[in-house]
Order: C-alpha cells, then sequence, then structure tokens
C-alpha cells in the first residue's frame, strides 16, 4: 500500500548564501589546515547535503504544528516520544496484534489481501502529521532532497578562515586552550537545489508549500554560528512540475512512454507547471482546513470568546 505510485512533485531552484555558511564535517584530524573544515564532495568543492536542509525545514514546520497542537508533532530523537513507538507497533497488544484480530472477522482466504491494507490505515492514522511527510523508522519518507551541489561560476574555490575562542566566564577573557578555526563558504555563493515528493496528499504539499516559502523569504538559517549571523540562505524556486496519475492506469502508462522515450531534464508532456496553476494555493488551503480540524477544542473556544 505504501509504495503504490500516485502523484509526483519535483521541485528545483538555487540556494544562495546571503550571509558566510558553515556545515561543518567534523573535527580535523590533519596537523595543518582548519581545525572545524566545511563539508566537500570528492573534488574539494562545498557541499550542503540534502539531510541538512531538510533537517532544518522539518525543525521550522514541527515549531509551527506545536503551536497548533502539542499531538501534531513527534520527536524524531526520543523512541519514547514517537507516535508509534516499537512497542506499540510490534508489542502485546500493538498494531500488529490488532490487526490479526481484526482479520478474524474475513474469511481465512482473504486475510492475506487484506492484511497489508488494515495495517496501512492503522500505522498510518496514529502517524504524526510531520512524520507522514519527513519519514520516521516505522514509514518512509515522500519528500527526498538531493545534495545541493555548488555552482562553478559562482565558486572560485575559496573558503574563508575564521577565529573562534570560548570566553572564561569568570575573567570574561579568552578560556586557555580554547582558541580554534573554523572554514565557512563566502557569501552569495550559490549551490543547486533539486527536491522530489511522491504520493503526498493535498495537505502534505500544502505543509511543504509553507516550509519552501520560510527558506524563500530567508527564515531558516543553516549549518553552525547562526547565532554569530551565519547561515543565512535564500531558496529560489526556478520551477515545480506535477503530475497526478489519479488512480488512472493509462495516464500512467503514457507517462512510464514518455520516460522511456525522453532525455534527461526534458520536461514531459504529463507534467503540469505549478506555477500557471492554482495548485500552490489550493494545497496550501488544504492543510489550512486540515489542521483547523486539529486545534484543541479549548483552544476554538477561547478564540471564538476573544473575537
Amino acid at each position: 500500500m505504501f509504495d503504490t505510485f500516485k502523484n509526483r512533485l519535483e521541485i528545483t531552484g538555487i540556494l544562495t548564501t546571503i550571509t558566510a555558511l558553515r556545515i561543518s564535517a567534523g573535527r580535523s584530524s590533519e596537523p595543518i589546515g582548519s581545525d572545524l573544515p566545511v563539508i566537500k564532495d570528492a573534488l574539494g568543492n562545498p557541499l550542503i547535503p540534502g539531510s541538512s536542509f531538510k533537517g532544518a525545514l522539518r525543525s521550522r514546520l514541527e515549531s509551527f504544528l506545536r503551536g497548533i497542537n502539542l499531538n501534531l508533532v513527534a520527536n524524531p530523537a526520543i523512541e519514547a516520544e514517537w507516535s508509534i513507538t516499537n512497542q506499540r507497533l510490534n508489542g502485546s497488544n500493538g498494531i500488529k496484534e490488532e490487526v490479526e484480530e481484526e482479520l478474524k472477522q474475513y474469511p481465512e482466504e482473504q486475510r492475506n489481501a487484506r492484511r497489508d491494507q488494515i495495517l496501512t490505515e492503522k500505522i498510518i492514522s496514529e502517524t504524526d502529521l510531520i512524520s507522514r511527510l519527513f519519514g520516521s523508522p516505522w514509514i518512509a519518507s515522500k519528500f527526498q532532497v538531493r545534495d545541493l551541489t555548488v555552482l562553478s561560476n559562482t565558486w572560485f574555490g575559496q573558503y574563508q578562515e575564521r577565529d573562534g575562542v570560548a570566553i572564561d566566564r569568570d575573567t570574561e577573557t579568552a578560556a586557555d586552550g580554547k582558541l580554534y578555526d573554523f572554514q565557512v563558504v563566502p557569501a552569495a555563493t550559490q549551490f543547486e537545489f533539486k527536491a522530489v515528493v511522491e504520493n503526498a496528499e493535498p495537505w502534505e504539499l500544502g505543509l511543504l508549500m509553507i516550509g519552501l516559502h520560510q527558506f524563500e523569504t530567508e527564515q531558516i538559517p543553516l549549518g553552525g554560528g547562526r547565532s554569530r549571523g551565519l547561515g543565512v540562505v535564500k531558496l529560489e524556486i526556478e520551477k515545480m512540475y506535477w503530475l497526478d496519475v489519479n488512480n488512472d492506469p493509462n495516464k500512467l502508462l503514457i507517462y512510464l512512454q514518455e520516460l522511456v522515450n525522453s532525455n534527461p531534464g526534458d520536461k514531459l508532456p504529463s507534467y503540469q507547471d505549478v506555477k500557471q496553476l492554482s495548485l500552490k494555493q489550493d494545497w496550501t488551503n488544504s492543510l489550512i482546513n486540515h489542521l483547523r480540524d486539529n486545534i484543541p477544542t479549548s483552544s476554538t473556544t477561547e478564540a471564538t470568546q476573544n473575537s
């Protein structure tokens, strides 16, 4: 059930560093060089891991949803705070046992066919909203971001070296032995952005549109040193192509045929240009309506009384 192809959204654009960017590869073991070098590709060029972009986006959207209802978000770092723990999935009286119990109402020859459907429905119903889009240990992510590679015409092969130091709280001077240096990617460096979303619900796409808009308006910094003013970036989305087969096998067959006959990078006839349609607004409206249904009753009552 999870892997049935329904729709696909392809997003491409340019991410520009407004201030210097520091995404560290960890402390260097080299005797000569920066203490904290930036992440580089095999050719020594700066690289922004797709996971760094995706993690910053997820964190911002989690903060929004917590402001609406704490139950809409789980903590991916602590299993006890997952919306579906391992115990809830596999333990005694867990989801899998509930599925087997429910299957008893069906003839034995139908149980195998229904098991996957019932299990999928139960898992999705208990999964928090963020995990449904970004993934979790029990459900695959619908949103994939490629590593962001630098555009050669904006990169001149130079890194900036900056100094850092820990301050002794008693003397208010540099702490002994705490001086270090780190690399940053200069401002005005551009990176290629590519992302894909598959099998997303309209409200999930609306959630993604709000998150990407935060990057478009320079409101989500990346990397370390943000309190120093580092990591301010701006995303400019160039293309958003949408394909919805709408459970129509013929549409899917046409799309597959176009894939075989196309060259890499071609816009396929089956794709719709999101910018030329009202889809972005439709998806955002779908999200707002979905979230309104999840506002706690007490919050709704207070808002009505204050209006």
